[in-house]
């Protein structure tokens, strides 16, 4: 068997934030009807944390779970726990319209960490990165320049982007560039 790698083996910046390739991550992505008391139970069941409400992401010290849209959230939990949570989470909505995916080795993740780490991702991302209007638990997907991306807000202040693997190594070289200390522009 060969040796498990992440996208870009832990590669890392520091500049006006700090961006570094988080390695592996577990991620299941859940259709489904939100609602559902039988979905809830299993999401619990396998995060440790509750179905969150629009744009915002729950967290666990087992796991989280992200709303994705009306219909869909991406379960993060370990990665050497991925597969047996995805088949947990098939059997236990067998009775229900749902779908559990196991998308772990098709995403990538990074963590950007920070001072500057609003305004690096306000140069690449159409949102509002103000402390007021982004805070702690706030999720969004959007587009990261010319490509899709998801990301999150922590309690200390650190945002972890979802990204493509096919597309890691231009979402870090574009959060290198954005992050270069010459490139400030002092919004955030």
């Amino acid at each position: 068997m060969s040796d498990l790698v992440s996208a870009l083996a832990g590669a890392r910046y520091a500049g006006l934030a700090t961006i570094e390739e988080a390695g592996l991550q577990g991620m299941i992505t859940l259709r489904g009807d939100l609602s559902s008391k039988t979905l809830q139970k299993a999401v619990k069941a396998a995060t440790g944390a509750e179905v969150p409400q629009t744009r915002r992401i729950s967290t666990s010290d087992s796991g989280a779970v992200a709303w994705m849209s009306p219909d869909e959230l991406l379960l993060l939990v370990p990665y050497d726990e991925v597969e047996e949570k995805t088949a947990a989470m098939a059997e236990a909505l067998s009775g229900e319209h749902a779908l559990a995916v196991n998308v772990s080795d098709a995403r990538a993740i990074f963590t950007l960490s920070g001072a500057g780490a609003r305004e690096v991702l306000g140069k690449v991302c159409p949102v509002d990165f103000d402390a007021s209007a982004f805070k702690a638990g706030d999720f969004r997907r959007t587009r990261m320049a010319q490509v899709a991306a998801a990301f999150w807000l922590d309690e200390a202040e650190t945002f972890h982007i979802v990204c493509f693997r096919s597309v890691a190594d231009y979402v870090f070289n574009l959060l290198k560039t954005s992050a270069h200390p010459q490139s400030r522009v002092g919004v955030y």
